[in-house]
């Protein structure tokens, strides 16, 4: 069945809701409303044909979701930021949480290379598995879990993304129930010229189909007469990848634009593998700065959000 997230007040509540048919169905504006999911493209560039006649028979026996939650604690632009508190729960915390709201996952797991945080999620019962020090990006974490967890289909949620919702993850599996070929899948929303401006924030143009063009850290696309109307898209820090898209992740070398921009999702697209990207009207605070840790703790708090009970 698919579901959707409503509010009760200020609450999020997980509500199964079976005329959720626009986060199912092509997009019908590229204004429209952003919940509406885009079209999926029948081109397969960069997997076997296998992959693509593959794809129907994955659309009728997808039963096993994994979701991952990558975590490094020594990140670079804010140390230790995944055991760092929000309202007194450690960021870590509530992104398990909040994900487990979304009912499709057989098992949800923290991969990390941290001992530290191995104990952290062993003593609040959060499932974990030790991982790599040697991995580059959170894909490749997910990789490795990849190999000891067999899936249908595997889910990436960054570990500095504390407001990920079950409608996120939704969005990101619905298009492998298409009739369509799909083999990654991420989430976009739109912003301003202004929050476009910040490199932080990573930018993401699409094609008429929703597949992406390309992701960058500069403005993109570049209002060069400066008359404005240019609508600026922002990337979540989502993905959802079949396992042989992932798979084929792993044997590429990293890229030249991946490393330019230190954009891991790049060289899905220069080694020809499409990214289909779906818009979603719930944007998110990545968190790499004190001031997004500030700016999380002071939503949930003027939100009333609580964390979510997991069983």
């Amino acid at each position: 069945m698919i579901s959707t997230i409503v509010r009760a007040g200020a609450a999020e509540v997980f509500q199964p809701e079976a005329v959720l048919i626009a986060a199912l169905q092509p997009s019908i504006s590229r204004r429209a409303p952003a919940e509406q999911s885009v079209r999926v493209s029948r081109s397969s560039r960069g997997l076997s044909g296998p992959a693509q006649k593959g794809n129907l028979a994955l659309l009728a026996t997808m039963n096993k979701v994994i979701g991952v939650i990558p975590v490094r604690l020594e990140s670079t632009r804010l140390p230790r930021k995944a055991l760092r508190l929000i309202c007194g729960h450690s960021m870590i915390e509530w992104i398990y949480c909040r994900a487990r709201a979304w009912p499709g996952f057989a098992r949800l797991v923290v991969a990390t290379d941290s001992e530290e945080v191995m104990a952290h999620c062993g003593a609040l019962g959060i499932p974990a598995t030790l991982t790599s020090s040697a991995h580059r990006s959170g894909s490749d974490r997910v990789i490795e879990v990849m190999g000891r967890e067999p899936a249908d289909l595997y889910v990436n949620i960054q570990g500095d993304e504390p407001m990920v919702t079950a409608q996120h993850i939704e969005l990101l599996i619905a298009p492998f129930r298409q009739q369509k070929v799909t083999t990654v899948t991420t989430l976009k929303v739109a912003i301003t010229p202004e929050e476009a401006a910040n490199p932080n924030d990573v930018k993401v143009v699409t094609d008429h189909s929703g597949r992406a063009l390309y992701f960058s850290r500069s403005s993109i696309p570049y209002d060069r007469a400066g008359a404005g109307g240019v609508r600026y898209s922002k990337h979540l820090g989502f993905y959802a990848y079949t396992r042989e898209a992932l798979a084929t992740f792993g044997k590429l070398a990293p890229s030249e634009l991946e490393s330019a921009e230190a954009l891991e999702q790049l060289r899905f697209l220069e080694n020809g593998i499409p990214i289909d990207v779906v818009e979603t009207a719930n944007d998110t605070v990545g968190v790499d700065t004190e001031g997004d840790l500030r700016k999380v703790e002071e939503y949930f708090q003027r939100e009333n959000i609580t964390l979510p009970v997991t069983r």
